[in-house]
């Protein structure tokens, strides 16, 4: 496929997802329906099912997009790293511009939060996360599978952590810095 097709293709993904995400947020998720979301951006409902199987997925597609950078950041981290150690990196790397709770992200939290459905599926979303997390991870170093799922377990829920006690307080601090603060404070040998 050709580097244009790629962007256009890309382009109408992100627009579907924007305006599945703003139309849930102005009415509902159980209010939008995935016409609404495709005469937003302009497209048939059979282009929308080219992109995303429902609205759910459609109002995911960021969370999901955040896990394949985690993946590879973590991936392309140096092979020598200690496998902790190229979490934490990456973790900053991917959340390294974050400083202050951005309003939009702020109100997709809150939408997951009231919507079961969404819930389910991010649940879902971070449990394969775990999992292909702890497989990068063996690839690491001298780890066996419990080792490697237990870090990717804890690296994720302190990282949810990390993002919830910064929301709570508004930014006070940058997300990065309290992300890596308490990932410094868990230790694996």
């Amino acid at each position: 496929m050709s580097p244009l097709r790629e962007r256009k293709k890309a382009a109408t993904r992100l627009s579907l997802h924007e305006a599945a995400l703003r139309l849930a947020m102005a009415g509902g998720l159980d209010s939008v329906t995935i016409e609404d979301i495709a005469d937003s951006v302009g497209v048939s409902r059979r282009t929308f099912s080219n992109y995303f199987a429902n609205k759910e997925d459609a109002v995911l597609h960021a969370d999901r997009e955040r896990t394949h950078q985690m993946l590879d950041l973590v991936r392309r981290r140096p092979a020598a790293e200690k496998p902790w150690l190229a979490l934490r990196r990456a973790a900053g790397e991917l959340y390294g511009h974050l400083t202050l709770p951005d309003p939009d992200w702020v109100a997709q939290l809150r939408l997951l939060r009231r919507h079961p459905s969404l819930l389910a599926r991010q649940a879902a979303d971070q449990m394969a996360l775990e999992r292909d997390l702890a497989e990068v991870l063996l690839t690491r170093g001298d780890l066996d599978l419990e080792v490697a799922r237990l870090m990717a377990a804890t690296f994720l829920a302190t990282v949810r952590t990390a993002g919830a006690l910064w929301l709570e307080q508004a930014g006070e601090f940058a997300l990065p810095d309290l992300i890596d603060r308490l990932l410094h404070r868990v230790r694996f040998h």
